[in-house]
């Protein structure tokens, strides 16, 4: 088998499981999602404004009076802006004027300062990002973008923590002359002292003063440079308030769960039916090498209750794979005269009394009579199966006039026979009424001289026993008929019931011919694969 069978049989596989589990495949995405939208809505409105800074690290450009009427800060080392956006010295004042603000709601001022200070602590900002579009050497822009459940708020935000990163870049410019400034008056005020003392001589006073004049002069050309300190950020565009919320979004959360409920119900689907042990379609029964013979559709309950299901199982077209079974069974006994056939199950409830009945059935509507052994003499339904459908029956001779008109008389007496004409070509002797020791009874009759001396009035003898793990009936039956027929039921009998039912029959000398997959679903195109094909093959067996 070549890579592109494989993918078919995964895709078929995966199919089925979807069908056999398409009430939870389609809840499971239609309740998440619905459950989703409707959590989704009930959430407030979040609302994102976006401030743009542009950062200029190179001041390479700028002409040589410029550059000496300019104070610049220290390039921003790459990964810098992010840490300094979570620190005190940005979101302290951001916070002390977003309490001053009186444009935004008081609820919604209280709950902004108390969750910037609560990301602050925690060192994880969430109502306020940065990122960056940067180039080798530092020079772009940052976008930073704050989120808040007002349009207004979301907007003050964004350009209050905007204008603190410019305040903080600038302030780094500004340090250094600070600093020197600072230095200045260190030594005015050390020369003011020395000039107030007295014992200075008056050319010693003097060299202080024109000391004194050169410092005050170096510091007032340093304070005129600190008005024109520049930073590497500044403001590119101010922070506008939206208009629409960004969060939250219900329908498209409603959709994205949905997708993930609709994965999640497929995985499930798929790994219950590769877990599910139960028969559902031939490939299952095929490691027991042993022939499907025939797979026959499940026919409507209410049709049984009201016809029988001989005629229901007519009405529900089901004749064609009644017509499968027949030219199967009788071309596996092609060598033998007058077979006898024991159809039988794994457990009880599958369905082998059915399958009895409309296979006889099927083989008199093509001209050939049928008898119908009833030998599950513990719960015999053959009686009840076509009393249901004949509207008239009438006892006949079988080997005798005896009065010997059930399995159980007819064993111990089987030249004494009666039998029930339940239709045109179907004769049926009936189980009689429940035994508890019917092994008793196969024990105590002549099979072979009974199954030898009926078979000769008819072309098929039907023998419908008790299931096999359930009594040992059928293999007591099973050595003394030509071949058994297994009924196997859809989607519940068990693959390992059924090789032990198997093995048990073998184990007896039974001659198992194949299994009958019964009650299958329709729908299902594995378990019922010629389907598809249905009318061809049919007209192909009509010829």
């Amino acid at each position: 088998m070549n890579e592109t069978q494989f993918r078919e049989v995964d895709l078929s596989f995966l199919w089925r499981a979807v069908k056999r589990y398409l009430p939870l495949v389609i809840a499971l995405p239609l309740l998440l999602g619905l459950l989703t939208f409707a959590l989704t809505r009930q959430q407030p409105p979040v609302y994102e404004a976006t401030a743009t800074l542009l950062a200029t690290n190179s001041q390479g450009a700028q002409d040589g009076l410029t550059s000496q009427a300019l104070v610049s800060a220290p390039p921003l080392p790459e990964g810098v802006l992010p840490q300094a956006l979570q620190s005190d010295q940005i979101l302290g004042p951001v916070i002390e004027a977003l309490g001053k603000e009186s444009t935004v709601s008081q609820t919604e001022r209280d709950r902004l300062t108390q969750q910037l200070t609560r990301e602050l602590r925690d060192q994880k900002l969430e109502i306020l990002t940065l990122a960056s579009r940067l180039d080798f050497n530092g020079n772009g822009t940052y976008t930073l973008r704050a989120r808040a459940r007002d349009s207004r708020a979301a907007q003050l935000l964004a350009n209050l923590t905007s204008r603190a990163l410019v305040d903080w870049d600038r302030g780094r410019g500004l340090e250094t002359i600070r600093r020197g400034l600072q230095g200045f008056d260190a030594q005015l005020t050390e020369l003011d002292d020395q000039l107030a003392g007295a014992g200075s001589t008056p050319a010693e006073r003097q060299s202080l003063q024109s000391r004194r004049a050169r410092i005050q002069d170096s510091r007032t050309q340093l304070a005129i440079l600190e008005n024109s300190a520049v930073s590497v950020l500044a403001p590119l565009v101010a922070a506008q308030a939206p208009r629409l919320p960004v969060a939250p979004k219900p329908l498209r959360n409603g959709v994205l769960a949905g997708l993930v409920g609709l994965l999640l119900a497929v995985a499930v689907a798929a790994l219950s039916s590769v877990s599910d042990r139960t028969i559902r379609h031939e490939d299952d029964l095929l490691f027991l090498n042993l022939p499907t013979l025939a797979t026959l559709p499940r026919v409507r309950r209410r049709d049984v209750v009201l016809r029988g299901i001989v005629h229901a199982t007519r009405q529900a077209g089901s004749y064609e794979a009644i017509g499968f079974l027949r030219i199967n069974l009788l071309s596996a006994l092609k060598d033998q005269p007058h077979p006898v056939v024991m159809i039988t199950s794994t457990f009880p409830g599958e369905g082998k009394s059915s399958v009895t009945a409309t296979l006889a059935d099927g083989l008199a509507s093509s001209g050939q009579r049928v008898l119908i052994i009833d030998a599950d003499l513990r719960r015999g339904t053959q009686a009840e199966v076509w009393r249901k459908y004949a509207a008239a029956t009438t006892w006949r001779p079988l080997s005798g006039s005896g009065g010997a008109r059930t399995t159980q008389q007819a064993l111990l007496r089987p030249g004494d026979a009666e039998v029930l004409r339940v239709e045109d070509n179907v004769d049926m002797l009936p189980a009689g009424p429940g035994l508890t020791n019917s092994l008793s009874v196969f024990s105590q009759a002549d099979l072979t001289a009974a199954l030898a001396m009926w078979r000769q009035h008819y072309d098929v003898v039907l023998v419908d026993t008790a299931p096999l793990l359930a009594l040992a009936d059928g293999l007591v039956v099973g050595r003394y008929v030509d071949g058994v027929l297994m009924v196997v039921e859809y989607g519940k009998t068990n693959v390992k019931a059924t090789a032990a039912a198997l093995r048990r029959a073998q184990g007896s000398g039974l001659r198992v011919l194949g299994f009958v997959l019964n009650k299958a679903d329709v729908a299902d195109e594995g378990a019922y694969g010629y389907s598809s094909n249905y009318s061809a093959i049919s007209e192909g067996v009509r010829a």
